[in-house]
Order: structure tokens, then C-alpha cells, then sequence
């Protein structure tokens, strides 16, 4: 397993890497709003969804691929009412043929994110 990293998108919070490769697939932990650069959070629901998707393109990039290699994405929502918001804003960022995906509504994400996304794609 090779694990990847890059200064372009947050450090792990945990113990966990942004990203690991094996066997070709690549799988990219959760990301939430966090600005690699000053490590805060985004404030609104536009802004932190725009820097999910500028975090895992940048991981993605770290692993010398892009995001339409992008098979399967997890979606994570602290308010299911930012559902139409998300797709619009997810449409923007990929095109079809679209990956697998899932949203789902939790309680509760780190740091009061609004969103959360893991992505898997294959080399």
C-alpha cells in the first residue's frame, strides 16, 4: 500500500492518511472545507463544498491522476436541506458519465463541517 500525500490539501486530523493507493484504486479520505493553507474552515455551505472539491483534486493530482478517474463517491451531509445546493455545485465539478455515489444526512461531522466527501478512483 502506498500512501499519498500532499501540502496542497489539509493534514489528517487523525490517524489516517489523506490517501492510499493499492492495486491501482485510490482512496481518498474524507475531506471537509478546511483551507490547507490556514487550516480554518470554510464558513458557509458554498465555500466549504468548493474546497472539498479543490482538496480532493489536489490529492487526486498528488497520485498522478484526476477526478474523472473517480469511481464511487461518499457524501456526507449535516443538513439533508443542502441537498439541491450539492447537486448543483456537484454538477459543476463533474461531468458525466457520473461516478457511483451516495448523500447521506449524519449528526454531526468534525469541526461543525457542513460536508463531508471520500472519493475511491482506479488508476
Amino acid at each position: 500500500m502506498r500512501e499519498i500525500i500532499t501540502p496542497k490539501a489539509p493534514e489528517a486530523l487523525g490517524p489516517y492518511s489523506q490517501a492510499v493507493e493499492k492495486n491501482g484504486w485510490i482512496f481518498v479520505s474524507g475531506q471537509i472545507g478546511i483551507n490547507p493553507g490556514t487550516g480554518n474552515l470554510a464558513l458557509d455551505f458554498d465555500s466549504q463544498i468548493k474546497q472539498v472539491f479543490q482538496n480532493i483534486d489536489s490529492i487526486l493530482e498528488a497520485a498522478g491522476v484526476s477526478k474523472h478517474n473517480i469511481v464511487k463517491v461518499s457524501i456526507f451531509l449535516a443538513d439533508i436541506n443542502d441537498f439541491a445546493q450539492l447537486n448543483v455545485l456537484y454538477h459543476e465539478w463533474l461531468k458525466a458519465p457520473f461516478p457511483a455515489r451516495e448523500a447521506i444526512e449524519v449528526a454531526e461531522l468534525p469541526r461543525n463541517a457542513k460536508i463531508e466527501i471520500s472519493v475511491i478512483a482506479s488508476r
